[in-house]
């Protein structure tokens, strides 16, 4: 029987089966990271240029959603706090409960009399920051400051309040991973902080997830692909069986 009777030749069935088997796990992998980063991630865009360098005045970020307990010093944050306005603001934590916090001696940040570098900070000196003495930080609470020191309405702000400026680490509702309009990439954990008890935090998901987005898009892709040029490649083969065996015939 030809192909041309409408029955497809066994290479055209095997490359359809490997087709479809790599295009439905293409299509797992895509919506289950999207299923993933929805569920795992939301979108912020930053209101002012407190956080410049980082991140600047309407760029739109990725925060992950963790609970306060999960903060670490140099996390970058999303929180809200009624003494600070009750707005959603974007800032760095540089210490916790229990530390003694000072701002900027020589330039330089200290937490528990440990001087932290900070390559994240603007180069210009003029925007490194006002002094502020040492601070005792309450427990369960953060102190946190934007990384252009001198124009942010950070903890430095409310340095007069009953809590020395810290928010309470139930105000935090998510960590900042990316900066993505415009693409900027990933927020690296900045390695400062790391000597300090309770380290640095791990980076979260983001890369995994968008690898998952991304190879489930090439394997739909290929997989829609490969089952056509597997038909094709397969009828040539049959065609070409043909010929030979009618020239042998001859």
């Amino acid at each position: 029987m030809s192909a041309s009777s409408g029955t497809a030749p066994p290479g055209s069935r095997t490359g359809n089966v490997l087709s479809g088997i790599v295009v439905a796990l293409g299509f797992v992998l895509l919506v289950g990271g999207l299923a993933w980063g929805a569920w795992e991630y939301r979108p912020y865009t930053v209101p002012t240029p407190s956080m410049t360098p980082t991140i600047d005045a309407g760029n739109r970020v990725l925060g992950q959603r963790i609970s306060g307990d999960e903060v670490r010093r140099g996390d970058v944050v999303v929180f809200k706090d009624r003494a600070w306005g009750d707005e959603t603001l974007v800032k760095r934590v540089v210490a916790v409960g229990g530390d003694k916090v000072a701002c900027c001696t020589d330039g330089h940040l200290t937490v528990n009399g440990k001087q932290i570098a900070e390559p994240y900070l603007p180069t210009d000196a003029a925007h490194r920051g006002t002094r502020v003495p040492e601070t005792s930080v309450p427990k369960g609470r953060l102190f946190l400051l934007g990384d252009e020191r001198a124009g942010s309405l950070d903890s430095t702000a409310h340095l007069d309040d009953v809590a020395r400026g810290s928010v309470p680490r139930s105000a935090v509702s998510a960590r900042v991973d990316a900066v993505v309009v415009p693409w900027r990439g990933m927020l690296e954990r900045p390695s400062g902080f790391a000597g300090l008890p309770g380290g640095i935090s791990a980076p979260g998901p983001l890369r995994q997830l968008l690898g998952s987005v991304v190879l489930g898009a090439v394997l739909i892709l290929g997989g829609a692909a490969y089952g056509p040029l597997a038909r094709r490649s397969a009828l040539r083969r049959a065609a070409r069986r043909r010929r030979e065996a009618a020239t042998s015939a001859v």
